[in-house]
């Protein structure tokens, strides 16, 4: 596994004929790329899938791909493939990850830095569900359709997830038909878009898509020995239910919940993505049309699981078979030489500690990086101060300097003893100050360069915590 965030994203165009208007394809693939794109003539397309495969690495491409038979395998073998992009932002999540992947810009400018201050808005309640309410209220600037539109406003866009950030951001602030799962057997949306769903999502809840899988198994898709992995490591899924067949819930109202955890959820989306080309008529012409489909699946299994188990193995390639059904179908329903496939990912995962660090110590790899920030926010308790004055987020020590100030505490030491505490404990590689990021990027400090390029200047971030490579916050018993 590489620890550089190059294996964080992947990156393929699959021009079938269709030509990004203005862009000639000699432009259009990576001067790495070994793949050829053939120019059937200069056809605008009518219309552009943006996928996105949450926690989808690079190196599984290449890992897998001798058994790839569906779209990664059309994408690998049709398509531009960008080996040399990455994500270069720090906090690599799955709100930031959508957020730059569709609009081209860093969280820096996005707004969007971290899940925890993603989409969630309850402003924007859910119709229904259990989820809180959501919408791109944080995202900044334009993405991807905002251009599209521009250019025709008669361009529409689909987006469809089993997330809501997975849905929301690759769209940005555009109004448009964007739904995701409620974890109840149904896909919904927030009032920010809509107060009632169409009635092709509604029909699509009815068929009550659950049901199928009620009592089912997840059994490998190909024969055991296809699978190098060794299908009994009991440090995944914190030890649980970590070896082949996974039984799914019979019951329905616990099968609503669980079912983000099963490889069906993907099939669901896709089923859902078609159901909304056809209803909405996406692609037929004249303008062009978007649709952006994110499968969450792949995260879900590597966090449960790691990277290097037999179940994200399984996944990818499923997959595969479901981008494969994806691209078939639309080329059923569209001219195949006015579609343009584009794919990304959001962010990679690490492997789990206990595999990357020798011993038998359960603590292994891990530090606890908010020592220094609770010890620090206990003290400014003891002053009558709000938990909010000092806040750990993925890495990032946000203050807020008023109240700080109002409370006559020393901004500079209070920041300077949290950045020297967290200095001091072993599996912390750097902890910086924000305002010194600038500074060390222009000399060519790649780490500083992605902290930067994560935080936008009016956030109230003072430190950047940096851990040396493989470790997990202790907090975390998941791989991440």
């Amino acid at each position: 596994m590489r620890s550089n965030s190059r294996g964080f994203l992947t990156a393929a165009l699959l021009c079938l004929g269709a030509q990004l208007p203005g862009v000639p394809l000699s432009a259009q693939a990576s001067p790495q790329s070994k793949t050829r794109v053939a120019n059937r003539g200069a056809k605008a397309p009518t219309l552009v899938v943006l996928i996105t495969v949450d926690q989808l690495q690079s190196e599984y491409l290449d890992r897998y791909r001798a058994q790839f038979t569906g779209g990664l395998a059309r994408l690998l073998r049709n398509g531009a493939r960008f080996t040399n992009a990455m994500h270069d932002h720090a906090a690599t999540e799955t709100a930031p990850g959508h957020a730059t992947l569709w609009s081209g810009r860093y969280p820096s400018h996005t707004g969007v830095v971290l899940n925890e201050i993603g989409v969630a808005d309850a402003g924007s309640p859910l119709l229904f569900g259990r989820i809180a309410g959501a919408s791109p209220l944080r995202f900044r600037g334009t993405t991807f359709f905002d251009w599209v539109k521009a250019r025709d406003r008669r361009s529409r866009a689909l987006s469809v997830s089993r997330k809501d950030r997975g849905a929301i951001l690759p769209v940005g602030r555009s109004q448009q038909q964007v739904y995701w799962y409620s974890y109840d057997g149904r896909f919904t949306t927030s009032r920010y878009y809509a107060d009632t769903l169409p009635a092709w999502v509604t029909s699509f809840n009815a068929r009550k898509f659950l049901t199928p899988y009620l009592g089912a198994e997840w059994k490998l898709l190909l024969p055991p020995d296809a699978y190098s992995e060794v299908d009994s490591v009991s440090v995944e899924n914190r030890g649980k239910d970590f070896t082949f067949p996974h039984l799914f819930p019979a019951d329905e109202e616990a099968a609503g919940v669980a079912f983000t955890e099963y490889p069906w959820m993907d099939e669901v989306t896709v089923d859902l993505a078609l159901s909304g080309v056809t209803a909405m008529e996406l692609g037929k012409g004249p303008s062009m049309d978007v649709l952006a489909i994110s499968l969450s699946t792949t995260d879900a299994i590597g966090h449960r699981y790691g990277p290097d188990s037999r179940e994200i193995h399984d996944q990818v390639l499923r997959v595969d078979r479901a981008l494969g059904r994806l691209i078939d179908s639309l080329f059923v329903l569209r001219d195949s030489t006015s579609i343009i496939f584009v794919l990304g990912s959001d962010h990679g995962v690490a492997p789990y500690p206990e595999l990357k660090f020798p011993g038998s110590d359960p603590n292994r790899g891990r530090v606890d990086m908010g020592q220094a920030v609770d010890s620090a926010r206990r003290a400014l308790s003891a002053r009558g101060l709000s938990g909010n004055a000092l806040v750990l987020q993925s890495g990032i020590v946000f203050i807020d300097r008023d109240v700080l100030k109002k409370a006559r505490v020393n901004i500079d030491s209070l920041i300077e003893a949290v950045r020297n505490e967290t200095l001091r404990l072993p599996g912390i590689s750097r902890v910086d100050r924000v305002r010194d990021l600038g500074a060390a990027a222009r000399k060519g400090d790649n780490i500083a360069r992605r902290w930067l390029q994560s935080i936008p200047g009016d956030m109230p971030a003072v430190l950047t915590i940096t851990m040396e490579p493989y470790f997990y916050d202790s907090a975390i018993r998941f791989a991440t």
